[in-house]
């Protein structure tokens, strides 16, 4: 074999190792992630941070995964029960408070869910709401085409009642006749925390 041949060869030989090198270099050490995608996974660990804030509802009415008293009820006066806030982020501009029955028969409601309470703009301040009280802010529309408390009749066994309560960055810009899926929209990119009581109440 010619010596020009022979060079030839080692140089397409070594062309074709450092070409092998720098694939496997690039599979094995990906590049880092830029400032901006640092700030976004920071950003998100936050938001999961304030998710899992101390912030609570409860009442003096009945516990978690308690029985709702009847008075609350159609089986009673139909008032609202009283609620307590606490542990309300600084940060927050607004708060809201939604309560709704995920344990509706299909039959009435395809589905499946009855809103009973639709509240926004409540004042960060807010620490709760009184028995049979209409609470600060916006009472906007239940499923029953109201705008108050929508007091538990469940037509068949034990339904679970939500009362969840948020706290946001800002005051939200709608008008009051909006429903529950107006509210969880426009809340979107601005929940700072969220927590929840559940209330349980079956017909005697």
């Amino acid at each position: 074999m010619r010596p020009k041949t022979i060079i030839l060869l080692v140089v397409i030989a070594a062309i074709i190792i450092s070409v092998v090198v720098l694939n496997l270099g690039q599979q094995t050490n990906p590049p880092a992630p830029s400032p901006s995608q640092t700030d976004t996974s920071k950003s998100q660990e936050t938001l999961t941070s304030y998710r899992n804030a101390r912030m609570k509802i409860t009442s003096t009415a009945f516990e978690n995964n308690g029985s709702i008293p009847a008075v609350y009820t159609c089986d009673g006066s139909g008032i609202n029960p009283p609620l307590v806030f606490s542990e309300i982020l600084p940060e927050a501009k607004g708060l809201a408070l939604l309560m709704d029955d995920p344990d509706v028969p299909k039959s009435i409601r395809s589905d499946g869910m009855w809103d009973h309470w639709v509240v926004w703009n409540m004042p960060p301040s807010t620490q709760g709401i009184g028995e049979g009280e209409m609470p600060p802010g916006i009472v906007g529309r239940n499923t029953g085409g109201g705008q108050d408390y929508y007091n538990p009749c469940p037509p068949d066994g034990e339904h679970r009642y939500f009362f969840k309560l948020y706290a946001l960055d800002i005051m939200l810009d709608l008008p009051a006749i909006s429903s529950k899926a107006d509210v969880e929209k426009a809340m979107q990119g601005h929940i700072l925390a969220a927590t929840e009581l559940i209330g349980l109440y079956r017909r005697q």
